[in-house]
């Protein structure tokens, strides 16, 4: 369905007064912005990393090894309606125009991290006083903004509002015109491996043009994490996983071709088949093999569930890149 929304921007369709395709900019008169006018927008060309497909990629002669020490843990798909703990599943973000206001960020330490704002992009950041913040400021607190007009991503780390501005961890900028692999060699982001988590995301929306055209953030515990990183990741983390039997930073892990998905829903089915051909991308130290996506109310979590059944054993490892 893509392909679809891109003929009709071509023919000038218009959401709430903005019209874009995916290739083709039409200059914008942005208001009301809207989660479905992202998905009209490419994020990031489609030869980078992110977007490529790896279905066909030789297997990494480590995967028997690595996916042994992961053990055979069930998918578990953090993301749906609903409230978990009192807040959405998931990691939410808004969407702005170019005239959004732009608010100074402090970067600081507090009682749940450090301060890390000597690898972060200096504000200000165009994040309105309402943006959500994920689990409503409790864990990871990650705040997400994607610029329409300037097809910029904005993220903060364990942040919060401070008067008229924010204050985080962290914060990156990443231009989705540009290559992923944008950030300086070692420095993080708002997500440990120093990549963007937006284009990562499952996002509603997305699911339901029918493809997902990217592969999708996921994370392991410490002890399945090696200490190291590939393309286009640019952060380590004290991962305490051997090498050859763990998995760095940015490493991909797809489902198994043999895998049938037929018996799940058409939904799940567009999920699944990002998993082949795209597949999961370690992004972050944290439960194992929880893979991330955006809060919707459109969500249907008994539907998410069935993903469930789905266990490490029917994974494999894409073959490695070099590990810095």
């Amino acid at each position: 369905m893509k392909h679809i929304l891109k003929v009709f921007c071509a023919l000038i369709i218009t959401f709430a007064g903005f019209s874009r395709c995916k290739d083709t900019i039409i200059k914008p008169t942005c208001s009301n912005p809207t989660k479905l006018q992202l998905e009209t927008i490419q994020i990031y060309p489609t030869s980078d990393p992110i977007n490529t497909d790896i279905s066909k990629n030789l297997v990494d002669p480590n995967s028997a090894s690595i996916m042994a020490n992961i053990g055979n843990p069930s998918l578990h798909p953090d993301f749906g309606s609903g409230l978990w703990n009192g807040a959405p599943i998931g990691i939410p973000y808004s969407v702005v125009c170019g005239n959004q206001a732009k608010v100074p960020i402090v970067f600081r330490a507090n009682t749940y991290d450090g301060n890390y704002g000597n690898e972060s992009d200096a504000g200000p950041y165009p994040i309105p006083q309402n943006a959500p913040i994920e689990g409503n400021g409790i864990g990871d607190s990650h705040v997400l903004t994607f610029d329409l007009d300037n097809q910029t991503i904005y993220e903060l780390y364990n942040a919060g509002q401070v008067q008229s501005g924010w204050e985080a961890s962290s914060g990156a900028i990443f231009n989705a015109k540009n290559s992923s692999n944008s950030r300086t060699e070692g420095w993080t982001s708002a997500d440990a491996s120093g990549m963007a988590i937006l284009p990562i995301l499952v996002r509603y929306d997305e699911m339901k043009t029918g493809k997902i055209d990217h592969c999708i953030r996921f994370t392991l515990s410490k002890a399945k994490v090696y200490k190291g990183y590939v393309a286009p990741a640019s952060h380590k983390v004290s991962g305490t996983g051997a090498l050859g039997s763990s998995l760095p930073m940015g490493a991909r892990i797809r489902v198994k071709s043999s895998f049938n998905v037929s018996s799940y829903s058409s939904d799940m089915q567009v999920i699944l088949t990002a998993m082949k051909s795209y597949g999961l991308i370690l992004a972050d130290i944290g439960s194992d093999l929880f893979i991330s996506g955006a809060p919707d109310e459109r969500w249907n979590n008994t539907d998410i569930q069935t993903l469930k059944n789905i266990k490490a054993s029917d994974f494999e490892v894409v073959k490695l890149g070099t590990i810095k």
